[in-house]
């Protein structure tokens, strides 16, 4: 029984010790920073922007602009079967990897005449001078776009691409 109560009394004095550190109590310095709890501050938060990765530095070196997508349509280097070809005058031919079951590209790629699909159902968003025109994409075949397709043979700038499986 004494056992006991030695240690209920050792627990309530250790306890005590710590209220009065923690509130800033007796025994406290002033000169201590204050201690709150953790559960108080709110861990930051990771905002996805969409944002296509190394945009400037794709810009620079290739000349055209990658902007904003889900992640689920990635420029790569063209040679495998199964990727999306895009052909402009202004470029060499230009490749795109899908993953995923749908993706979505926001870009600026002037000077487009033709694409060559992919396993994807794909439709891409282009325009001309103020006008905006959609393009279904043929699944595994060349489809003329943008310039090739328009009656005035007009310059179109690739600025969408949507797919999805």
């Amino acid at each position: 029984m004494r056992l006991i109560s030695r240690l209920l009394v050792a627990g309530a004095v250790a306890g005590a010790a710590v209220l009065a550190l923690t509130t800033g109590g007796a025994g406290a310095s002033p000169d201590a920073p204050a201690i709150g709890s953790v559960a108080d501050a709110a861990p930051g938060y990771a905002v996805e922007d969409f944002n296509y990765p190394q945009a400037d530095k794709i810009l620079a070196e290739k000349g055209f602009l990658l902007k904003r997508g889900d992640g689920h349509i990635v420029l790569t280097d063209c040679g495998p079967a199964g990727l999306l070809e895009v052909w402009a005058r202004s470029k060499e031919k230009i490749c795109f990897r899908f993953t995923g079951n749908k993706g979505y590209l926001s870009l600026e790629l002037p000077s487009v005449y033709g694409i060559k699909g992919n396993d994807y159902t794909t439709s891409v968003t282009m325009t001309v001078n103020t006008e905006e025109k959609k393009f279904n994409v043929d699944k595994n075949s060349w489809t003329p776009v943008g310039e090739s397709a328009d009656p005035d043979g007009r310059e179109h700038m690739l600025v969408e691409i949507i797919a999805s499986k």
